[in-house]
């Protein structure tokens, strides 16, 4: 079955049945063969559906999403949510999309939430916090209304389907530069051709050799660049830029609580070397994914000395006192 953009609004404007949901997500089931153009399209209907969160365009043209599909059942730490909050102290704008946890034990907003920043924001005041701050949180719960009556019937199936990896293309703010990690290297290529037709015109796409949505510090990673409306694609040796190998298990988190206090760590500069080195090389490709590095080393030293300078503490300190006035 091939999908149409017609077959995917009588989806989102709940036009279809829960058995005929059913039968239609059956058909969406994620394998070797979802072609890019079916998973792009997916996405704009799914954007077309969202509450957007409007911004000054001279603002949403600096904006990035550090983004994983989720699904890996790694039981890392919140690397991507980490990475947004350095990157805000770089001088990023970040407008992170996440949700609760789904396959894991925290979710982005599970442990956003636990840190102190307050999530249950108008679209207002979620636009006022990134003015502020240079970060926001676009709660995929209250953005996506249309996904309330998908959902579930999408958990009730055991395989994955389409929208296992939708999440990262659909952030409500119509964003146009991305870090994206996906749990599985075949679709490195498929996502970053369909973020390519989405309008996105700064990505990169990331799935590690242990099928980890994140860049790994424990073996190489698969990557494709989209830029200037080209897709590179090339392998990521963190050895090659001084980060020293480590174990897997190095990097594993637990529970929201856990995962908090890790997240804090790092950017307290209180973190053990691996966790501090897995949040630097993701960080360095988000800041080369923005703009604001040319290359990895040069992105390295620009994370770490907003880790060492106290910036990066001093970020968190500030979305958590901002958020919580709003």
């Amino acid at each position: 079955m091939n999908p149409t953009k017609t077959d995917f609004e009588a989806l989102f404007e709940h036009r279809l049945s829960d058995d005929e949901m059913r039968e239609f997500l059956l058909s969406l089931t994620l394998n070797d063969e979802t072609s890019s153009s079916m998973i792009a399209t997916a996405a704009e209907v799914m954007k077309r559906h969202a509450l957007a969160l409007d911004v000054a365009p001279e603002l949403k043209e600096k904006l990035i999403d550090v983004v994983g599909t989720g699904g890996d059942k790694s039981g890392s730490f919140n690397v991507s949510s980490t990475v947004s909050v350095l990157l805000a102290s770089c001088g990023a704008y970040v407008a992170k999309h996440g949700n609760r946890s789904i396959t894991s034990k925290s979710g982005s907003a599970d442990v956003l939430e636990h840190l102190g920043i307050k999530l249950d924001l108008s679209l207002d005041k979620s636009a006022k916090l990134l003015e502020e701050t240079g970060f926001t949180f676009l709660f995929a719960q209250y953005h996506h209304p249309a996904m309330k009556f998908i959902m579930p019937i999408r958990r009730s199936i055991p395989e994955k389907t389409v929208f296992n990896i939708l999440g990262p293309l659909t952030n409500p703010v119509g964003l146009s530069k991305l870090l994206l990690g996906v749990f599985d290297e075949v679709f490195v290529s498929k996502m970053a051709e369909a973020a390519q037709m989405g309008g996105v015109k700064s990505a990169i796409v990331v799935s590690s050799r242990e099928k980890m949505d994140e860049i790994s510090i424990s073996d190489i990673t698969y990557a494709a660049q989209l830029k200037d409306d080209h897709i590179d694609y090339f392998e990521i040796d963190p050895e090659r830029y001084g980060i020293r190998k480590a174990p897997f298990e190095a990097i594993l988190g637990g529970d929201v609580e856990k995962n908090a206090k890790i997240f804090r760590d790092v950017l307290y500069n209180r973190a053990t070397d691996p966790q501090r080195d897995m949040v630097l090389i993701n960080a360095a490709y988000a800041l080369i994914a923005d703009g604001m590095a040319s290359d990895v080393q040069e992105a390295l030293e620009i994370a770490r000395e907003a880790i060492f300078s106290g910036k990066a503490a001093r970020k968190l300190d500030q979305i958590v006192s901002v958020s919580s006035k709003l």
